[in-house]
């Protein structure tokens, strides 16, 4: 470790940054966190502070800044509602990667971002073999929503209600696409799949498929995909995040197409604006191909809303018409401004009627490993997005991103709820079905 000296001038880059916040603590009004907790250190106001008063060597001990850096959700509601335009999420990150260069990344993460997530191939096995053994240690707790828990005691899952793996990944069942763009849209994509749609939900990638297939649409999809680095980066681990991000241009480059789409919020929110953002690496022209790729990747409710269009039914207006709500993903509304699309995308589908819950856009409360690390305050967030939700009458949620997907299947799950989750496209592709 290095002199605190030291770390005080990696942290003089994000001090332009740091004197833009006015301390008015509009941020406090609209952290789900401080909502519960209702402590000043776990708001974004507080954890600037915190840095400011690390560069200015207030502290000499930069791990319990860390610590407090790290109690975040990442959804993006502090800078989304600032009035000074404060990068909340910018500074986090970075400061996240400084202070992680700085003390070293710990041993249990190091493992898991460095020994298998920036080896995709391994990563694949590992999660495989888990597949064959998930069924002796886990057990089936909700047959609507498909969630299960553990036959026994662990430390890791406790009495969580989980989406289990699923038997067959979907680069199992389709390893490679390379198809032409049909004459009804002349359109080609790539197609990101990402880790949670392979592993867990390939049924919404295989509707995707079908939607393209439907319009018309070219579809490249490599095979050996990896992770798009958001664990990594969010644990300050660049050496990982740097490594996936190369991987992934580098399978993505051996074919042209107009855009990249992906289902999944966080990954889309992550190519397009922590790529660019975060990217280090230089070696074969990597931060231009990461820019280029960024500014034509989509959400896939954006790409079919405004690039091919949606054939749109008459929404449902009896008894017999599903009541759908709709959840807004953190990254997808508030990093990415995408609402209206998913909605548009759900309603096209005449069998379902959307009913809105109050606080859309409120954090389901997961934040990737914040769920791991403080399962019970993400738990408590988690109910209040629950609640929401059962004041609809809704029989289906509706989600665009499969992490956030998990979140509502577990609180759902533990509620006794039987509300089905679903992913928009997934909505869709059964109206063209029907």
């Amino acid at each position: 470790m290095s002199d605190i000296k030291t770390l005080t001038e990696l942290m003089k880059e994000l001090e332009e940054q740091l004197v833009v916040c006015m301390r008015c603590g509009m941020c406090q009004s609209v952290c789900p966190l401080f909502a519960e907790t209702g402590r000043e250190s776990d708001v974004a106001r507080g954890k600037l502070a915190l840095l400011d008063g690390l560069m200015q060597e207030m502290f000499k001990e930069p791990k319990g800044v860390y610590e407090r850096l790290n109690k975040c959700l990442l959804c993006g509601s502090c800078a989304d509602n600032c009035p000074s335009g404060v990068n909340v999420l910018e500074i986090f990150i970075r400061a996240r990667a400084i202070l992680t260069g700085y003390m070293g990344l710990p041993a249990v993460k190091k493992a898991i971002l460095r020994g298998m997530l920036a080896r995709p191939e391994l990563f694949d096995r590992l999660v495989e073999w888990g597949t064959k053994f998930q069924k002796f240690f886990t057990k089936p707790v909700n047959d609507l929503i498909g969630t299960s828990c553990a036959r026994f005691a662990f430390p890791l899952i406790g009495d969580r209600h989980f989406m289990p793996l699923t038997p067959v990944p979907f680069h199992q069942i389709t390893p490679y696409l390379n198809t032409a763009p049909g004459g009804r849209s002349g359109l080609k994509v790539g197609f990101y799949v990402g880790c949670l749609m392979d592993k867990i939900f390939p049924n919404i990638a295989r509707a995707i498929v079908d939607v393209l297939d439907y319009h018309g649409v070219g579809i490249f999809m490599p095979e050996d995909q990896g992770c798009c680095g958001i664990p990594a980066v969010s644990s300050g681990d660049m050496k990982t995040f740097n490594q996936l991000v190369r991987h992934n241009v580098e399978k993505f480059e051996k074919e042209s197409f107009d855009y990249l789409i992906t289902a999944c919020a966080t990954c889309t929110s992550t190519i397009k604006k922590i790529w660019p953002m975060m990217v280090q690496d230089d070696s074969r022209n990597i931060r231009v191909k990461v820019k280029a790729i960024a500014e034509k990747t989509l959400d896939i409710n954006q790409f079919l809303v405004s690039k091919t269009g949606v054939e749109e039914g008459t929404p449902g207006k009896d008894d017999r018409a599903v009541r759908v709500t709709y959840h807004d993903p953190c990254h997808l509304k508030k990093s990415l401004g995408i609402s209206d699309e998913p909605r548009t995308v759900v309603q096209a589908n005449p069998g379902y009627r959307l009913a809105e819950m109050p606080e859309p856009d409120r954090c389901c409360g997961l934040g990737g490993s914040f769920n791991i690390q403080y399962y019970d305050i993400s738990t408590e967030i988690g109910k209040r997005k629950r609640d929401n939700i059962a004041s609809t009458g809704c029989s289906v949620v509706a989600t665009g991103c499969p992490a956030c997907m998990i979140q509502l299947s577990d609180v759902l799950s533990k509620a006794g709820d039987r509300v089905m989750v679903k992913h928009p496209v997934e909505i869709y592709a059964d109206g063209l079905k029907s």
